[in-house]
């Protein structure tokens, strides 16, 4: 029985399979008979041109599932060639041909004790993905099933040598991980150092750093071949290896890069060909760090730098200071994150195979060099009941299900490398997850960053660990361990042991936590008692991934470990509006925090209006942390995310994908505190990102002082009197009603003769005196700035991209989006009275423009251009006019190329990064899903997620 799922025959198999219970079905009827079916229809159009991008009539989905549930299925997941008999039309199809695989593998390969075993295995699966309980990891939807590979896992590390085959090989291998969508991570410390020489010549080596130059180029080759995101890719490198300052520093100096090169004037979009020149823009960077290391930092002593050949010390630093150059570089551009290599391995089931000494790009998934995960996320709301109690019985088998498909598709599954097939297949790594997490905790009335709200997410995370590994274990029995198991047994041993340690030193806060722990600490039981009679069938079980597409799959509110990102969302309506509401779990919370009906209703209208809880009419300010979000004005705090990671860490295989988030105005002394803390609290990985660091304004380079010998020149003082030009009695002006996240306002606007913009008058609805007042001292004092000659370019850039409640988005077609208020006051400002190239100097285009420039690389309609003198007119080698930004000198190498991902398309708009980008299919703000961005209308991501 064995032979049918690897070659080495690993364990002794008891030749009966699994017994499968009805949990979730019922005999006699079929999942799909249980619930109410319709068909829609599935239409997207590019929100800047208008253009129909997508289309497929009469899909068929449950009533239940959202409009976005259906239309990310629809447009991502669904196979076959649209308008053609192949093409899937039904969730019933999909759903059918994924578990299809599943029921049929474990039933040819010794899994299920009979066909009837099986049959319902299959109907309990179905059930759990039908009425969204869980999910599979994309490439199990896209290629579960199909003709294509079966390729099931969306993790993978890769490893490379001290040599030019390997090195070459890892180019190599890394490209066609790509080609397929997925992601791939891998430590360059076996490679020496710059300050090493070679063996054959005795020149100096090169160095990883030099080396990560070319795989940067072949990720940016591969990502603009044709894929709508980045390539994913993350790059390690230990602490102790000679070049690692360089290292650190790499994305640092590339931003400063940036930065020069788009002041002085050359086109440095991410689509552009002056973007050529700047490297290491395709991969996270993390320094994988040692607890000597951390040790060093805190003792302010000095650590060695070790050569990759001989392993010694051929130079001493400052750990201090080292440690303090890794907290600059990330303050600048959010590189390097931190990998804590003493505690992954400490926690590592297999360490007679080898260290794990890398992670896949968004560092949740940490194993073996040469291997890969697939991974499944459980929706936790589903398994609270309408009494605010948590169905431990109902959560155990269904973790119990999902392992167990997860580990048949080890046997069907195709690999991109013989070396990871083999490591996979040897050690058969899973990593079933959640999401929802920060609904949860709303919905029970548990702040995010409190205790109450740690020791839940621990409970919940410890019980389905342990429900695994329990799983795992019983598997063993019936098909045998995986086949590093044994020169590993007592090294795994051990780690479980840890696990049920850490849950026995859970504390109990809610009453939700009791039943909890009870049942993980029974759980855990299990797993060691059958585990030291069976073995273990899987090194790894669990991790938490960001969910992002999946998430949206499973109609959850927030993402993996998450928060939630906001308390107002947008919700798709049929015919393809959309209306803001307040999330669904913010009632509950209050009925659960003990509020009124009209208490509740009061306080739902006023977060719809505001967007936030603060000064709600009758919510106590204690409760405000339930509703602290992941954005906004109650955002939590940094050590927040870091303590809410560190709770559930314990009870991981592997890590967490997160990013802490911290404001613009966070020092390198805070995220140097975050990467201090992060090592303490016993996290595997951490990064941060500190809002619009990457684009912060270059450092200005002092002038040089005099010479001591030289004179003073006469101090010449010439006074300038601004004078006043007041507008004419009678003068033309405009009125523009306008509404930015449901707050609605006016603006009049009147102009001198000659078109300037002279004054300026705001009203907001729904404003009490303070408010009134300090609007209309806002409006005089522009105003009078104007008629003093201020230009108005000057109040534009002051005032764009101001950050503050409300924000979201707007009724103008211009400007989907408003950073706040004032953000969009100057930017219809700027659109009314700027000429273009003014407007194109700040970033500001019509709808129309944008649209020019997507398609065809010029924001200047044809008849525009031909106006240009011919000085300004740029060709490319057809001939065609080509034209960059209107707002400066024009040279022959800033010839435009098209963006190829949303952040780089509004970059290319705004001339700014921005911290959420909007979706390039459908326009909707997209937000933060772990380390990259994911759309919630319509499922696209901006990376691995």
């Amino acid at each position: 029985m064995t032979d049918t799922l690897y070659d080495d025959k690993p364990g002794t198999p008891s030749a009966r399979g699994l017994t499968i219970d009805r949990v979730f079905t019922t005999e006699g009827v079929h999942p799909y008979d249980e619930v109410t079916w319709e068909k829609r229809d599935v239409v997207q159009t590019n929100w800047k041109t208008g253009e129909v991008v997508f289309e497929q009539r009469g899909v068929e989905f449950p009533t239940s599932w959202s409009l976005n549930a259906s239309t990310i299925v629809t447009t991502k997941y669904f196979r076959g060639a649209l308008g053609t008999a192949e093409r899937e039309a039904s969730l019933k199809t999909l759903i059918d041909r994924v578990v299809g695989k599943y029921q049929q593998t474990g039933q040819e390969s010794g899994y299920f004790a009979t066909d009837h075993d099986a049959e319902i295995f299959g109907q309990e699966l179905t059930w759990l993905l039908l009425n969204q309980y869980f999910s599979f990891n994309s490439p199990v939807w896209f290629n579960v099933g199909t003709a294509a590979p079966q390729q099931v896992s969306a993790c993978f590390i890769l490893s490379v040598d001290d040599s030019m085959e390997s090195i070459l090989n890892w180019y190599r291998e890394e490209g066609m991980i790509f080609k397929g969508g997925s992601g791939a991570g891998l430590n360059l410390s076996r490679i020496r150092s710059s300050k090493e020489l070679l063996r054959s010549s005795g020149g100096t080596a090169s160095g990883p750093v030099s080396f990560m130059r070319g795989a940067d180029a072949s990720a940016g080759t591969i990502k603009s071949g044709g894929a709508t995101r980045r390539a994913a890719k993350m790059v390690v490198l230990d602490v102790d290896h000679p070049d690692i300052e360089e290292f650190i520093e790499t994305k640092a100096r590339e931003e400063d890069k940036i930065r020069a090169l788009r002041d002085a004037g050359f086109d440095m979009d991410l689509g552009g060909k002056d973007i050529t020149s700047v490297q290491y823009q395709n991969a996270n960077n993390s320094v994988r760090v040692s607890d000597e290391f951390m040790q060093a930092v805190t003792d302010g002593t000095e650590f060695g730098l070790r050569a990759r050949m001989t392993g010694e010390v051929i130079e001493k630093v400052d750990a201090r200071e080292l440690f303090d150059k890794i907290a600059q570089a990330a303050w600048e551009c959010a590189d390097p994150g931190l990998q804590y290599d003493d505690t992954i391995n400490d926690w590592h089931t297999n360490p007679e195979s080898g260290r794990i000494t890398a992670s896949n790009p968004c560092s949740e998934y940490m194993s073996l060099d040469n291997s890969s995960c697939n991974l499944a996320s459980l929706n936790l709301m589903k398994f609270l009941r309408a009494d605010d109690s948590f169905d431990v019985d109902r959560f155990i088998k269904a973790v119990e299900l999902i392992i167990t498909a997860m580990d048949i598709s080890i046997v069907f599954a195709d690999f991109p490398t013989e070396s990871i097939t083999q490591t996979t297949r040897d050690y058969r790594q899973l990593g079933i997850g959640y999401a929802n997490l920060g609904a949860l905790l709303m919905a029970l009335g548990k702040g995010y960053d409190s205790e109450g709200g740690r020791s839940l997410a621990a409970a919940i995370t410890s019980l389905m660990t342990a429900a695994a590994y329990r799983r795992s274990a019983e598997l063993a029995g019936v098909v045998g361990t995986y086949a590093g198991y044994g020169r590993n047994a007592d090294a795994h041993k051990r780690v479980m042991r840890k696990h049920r340690s850490a849950n026995d030193s859970l504390r109990t806060i809610n009453p939700i936590d009791a039943g909890l722990c009870e049942a993980a600490a029974s759980q855990w039981d299990q797993v060691i008692e059958v585990g030291e009679r069976n073995g273990f069938r899987n090194a790894q079980a669990s991790l938490l991934a960001p969910t992002g597409t999946i998430g949206f799959m499973m109609d959850c509110d927030t993402t993996g470990i998450e928060p939630d990102f906001s308390l107002v969302k947008f919700k798709k309506l049929v015919g393809g509006g959309s209306m803001q509401i307040v999330n669904h779990t913010v009632p509950r919370a209050l009925r659960n925090l003990g509020y009124l009906d009209e208490q509740i209703e009061a306080i739902v209208a006023y977060i719809s209006d505001k967007g936030n809880v603060i000064d709600a009419p009758g919510l106590k300010p204690e409760h405000y942390e339930v509703f602290d979000t992941a954005m906004g004005v109650r955002a939590i705090k940094p050590m927040g995310h870091v303590r809410m990671m560190a709770a559930v860490q314990p009870f991981l295989s592997g890590a967490i994908s997160k990013t802490v988030n911290l404001p613009e105005s966070a020092t390198v002394q805070d995220i140097a505190d975050v990467y201090m803390e992060g090592w303490r609290l016993g996290l595997k990985a951490i990064a941060v990102y500190r809002d619009n660091c990457k684009v912060g304004q270059p450092l200005s380079n002092g002038k040089s002082a005099p010479e001591e010998d030289a004179k003073p020149a006469p101090e010449v003082r010439i006074e300038y009197r601004p004078r006043r030009l007041r507008l004419p009695k009678s003068r033309s002006g405009r009125t523009t009603s306008f509404t930015v996240a449901g707050a609605e306002g006016y603006m009049t606007s009147g102009a001198y003769e000659d078109g300037r913009l002279g004054e300026v008058f705001l009203k907001l609805g729904k404003q009490g005196s303070t408010l009134s007042g300090v609007m209309d001292a806002f409006s005089i004092a522009v105003s009078i700035g104007l008629q003093y000659g201020v230009p108005l370019e000057s109040f534009v850039q002051k005032f764009t991209n101001l950050k503050f409640e409300p924000a979201g988005m707007t009724d103008d077609p211009d400007i989907r989006i408003a950073q706040s208020i004032m953000d969009y006051i100057f930017r219809r400002l700027a659109l009314d009275y700027l000429s273009f190239d003014e407007r194109a100097e700040l970033g500001i285009y019509t709808a129309a423009e944008r649209a020019h420039y997507v398609e065809t690389g010029s924001y200047l309609s044809e008849e525009e251009e031909s106006e240009l003198p011919e000085s300004e007119q740029l060709k490319n080698d057809a001939g065609d006019n080509v034209r960059v930004d209107a707002g400066g000198p024009l040279q022959p190498s800033l010839i435009e190329a098209h963006p190829h991902t949303t952040s780089e398309l509004m970059e290319a708009i705004t001339g700014l990064a921005v911290d959420a980008p909007l979706c390039l299919i459908c326009g909707t703000k997209m937000r933060p899903s772990g380390s990259c961005y994911v759309c919630e209308g319509c499922g696209a991501t901006s990376g691995c997620s």
